[in-house]
């Protein structure tokens, strides 16, 4: 039994959706989640920028001793998890368990990625989905998303239009399956719902990647049977965080600020 908290970190509110889906599985388990609300987006940024960032958001999690870290962000766990390979404790991105989750859900074989400029560009999905033989992938940047989710704009006819002018050819392509690719994309699932209709399955990276980080610590013996308690930090205090961390995870969040360039 191993009762250290889990850390997660993603650029701004968008890994609260994964954060809600680990509590959901492993309601036993504390939480250490970063929200880098004062620099997001990180899709926009260029890669020598984003690994920098997320080397400092997993500095900060291994200082409140910490037992794993969810990459709880789609651009960060394709451009810079790649370069991170000097961890003492289990890290996890999102791409892989949402790739294979999305392999296992298609049944024509023609699944659909949506995600950040920077995430698009890694190639990452489309070199793991591509590699199954009978699989065609089809992509789109989506770079308007993650700022109608932070402001507030997730359920708004702005969101619907946006949505319509990403993802209409997606949609003309016949895809069955669509990868969420950013953590954020989980708030507008509703404008992009609309669009892509009820025979398209929305593949959230919350869900599996919740089932291999429970997976993971099953195998390392880390499991907590203790009570849970949880900790929210972000690098900048915004109402849109604060009133989404209630509304997802309850009343009784306790937010703070932190200095992400101490780390």
């Amino acid at each position: 039994m191993d009762k250290r908290p889990i850390g997660v970190f993603d650029s701004g509110m968008g890994g609260l959706t994964v954060v809600k889906e680990i509590r959901r599985l492993m309601p036993n388990e504390s939480i250490i989640y970063f929200g880098d609300t004062g620099r997001v987006p990180y899709g926009n940024r260029g890669t020598d920028t984003i690994i920098k960032y997320v080397k400092q958001d997993i500095n900060f999690l291994k200082s409140n001793d910490i037992k794993a870290i969810v990459v709880a962000c789609g651009t960060a766990s394709a451009v810079a998890l790649p370069a991170i390979n000097d961890s003492d404790v289990p890290i996890i991105g999102v791409v892989e368990p949402t790739a294979q989750y999305a392999l296992d859900t298609t049944k024509n074989g023609k699944i659909g990625i949506i995600g950040t400029t920077a995430t698009i560009n890694s190639g990452m999905y489309q070199s793991l989905l591509s590699a199954k033989n009978g699989i065609t992938v089809y992509e789109k940047a989506c770079p308007l998303f993650v700022p109608l989710a932070e402001n507030g704009y997730s359920n708004s006819e702005v969101a619907r239009i946006v949505a319509k002018d990403y993802l209409w050819d997606l949609k003309e392509k016949g895809v069955d399956t669509l990868i969420l690719g950013c953590t954020h994309y989980p708030l507008l699932k509703n404008a992009i719902k609309d669009i892509m209709g009820d025979g398209v399955t929305l593949i959230n990276c919350g869900l599996p990647t919740a089932n291999y980080l429970l997976k993971t610590l099953k195998e390392n013996d880390c499991l907590s049977d203790g009570t849970p308690a949880h900790k929210y930090y972000v690098s900048d205090m915004t109402d849109e965080f604060v009133s989404l961390a209630r509304t997802f995870l309850g009343d009784g969040v306790d937010i703070e600020k932190t200095d992400i360039n101490n780390y």
